[in-house]
């Protein structure tokens, strides 16, 4: 570290298992973050007198959701025209390098995506066990900004999503890439995440009255309201949004704040599960 300098160049990978399959950082961020957010729900489930099967089968449906609904939601929303030409990289984590595939890992994965495959798979988790939607999502709102963290840390680690150049004698030299002092966006966002997850919880354990969605509410207008801005300082992610006013992370993220206004301002009477 020199003059507020931070140089990054570290290797993506932790550990080699196999010659072909590695042992990524972001991989073991993504599952600590699910672990950990699995860990607060379950206290929070013991502590409302709620049968711990349900949050299992729950967790089933929320990863699956998390997962598919990311790495669409990048293949739609990012590179469209490549992954029609090669549908079979959209499912599995591999590329065609020359004449063969090989193993690359997930690489491409959307918030946005995914938060709409977690809302898909908890609307089919709660018609399948007749459980009440919104107290199911105020519930997962809760702890979903530790999952949201623990990627940006891994995005960190990979020396991905990060900002642009700083202007200045401060920032983060991603050295993988260049050797320009840029802003660590994938932080920013990361403690930003931490900072909502405290706020939720605050709200949480203030309100005396039964589940409503104004935790989800809350939650949405935090974390896509923090995205938004954070934007600004980040590179775009792809060529096409160089040309725009406001970047496709940007455009995704208004939807969700306009949502979670509505969950927080439209009155609605306390809901059982």
């Amino acid at each position: 570290m020199k003059d507020g300098i931070i140089n990054w160049n570290l290797d993506p990978v932790i550990y080699w298992i196999t010659d072909s399959f590695p042992l990524k950082y972001y991989g073991l961020f993504f599952i600590t973050g699910l672990l950990l957010a699995h860990y607060v729900e379950k206290r929070i489930y013991l502590k409302e007198n709620i049968p711990l099967e349900h949050l299992e089968k729950l967790f089933v449906y929320i990863v699956i959701g998390i997962v598919l609904g990311a790495r669409l939601g990048h293949c739609l929303f990012y590179d469209l025209s490549y992954y029609l030409q090669n549908p079979i990289e959209i499912l599995l984590p591999i590329k065609k390098i020359g004449d063969t595939y090989q193993f690359i890992g997930f690489q491409g994965l959307a918030s946005h995506g995914g938060t709409l495959g977690v809302l898909i798979a908890i609307g089919i988790y709660c018609k399948k066990y007749k459980t009440n939607f919104l107290w199911v999502l105020d519930k997962i709102a809760l702890v979903a900004p530790i999952v949201a963290a623990f990627i940006r840390f891994g995005n960190f680690m990979n020396s991905e999503i990060y900002g642009k150049p700083t202007n200045g004698n401060w920032g983060v030299i991603f050295q993988r890439d260049d050797l320009i002092p840029r802003h660590p966006t994938q932080l920013y966002e990361a403690f930003s995440y931490l900072l909502i997850f405290g706020i939720l919880m605050l709200i949480y354990k203030k309100k005396k009255e039964k589940s409503n969605g104004l935790i989800l509410g809350v939650g949405l207008v935090l974390i896509f309201l923090a995205r938004f801005i954070i934007e600004f300082f980040k590179e775009n992610q792809v060529g096409f949004e160089d040309g725009m006013t406001i970047n496709m992370g940007q455009i995704l993220s208004i939807p969700f704040v306009i949502i979670g206004l509505i969950l927080m301002f439209y009155k609605k009477k306390p809901i059982d599960k």
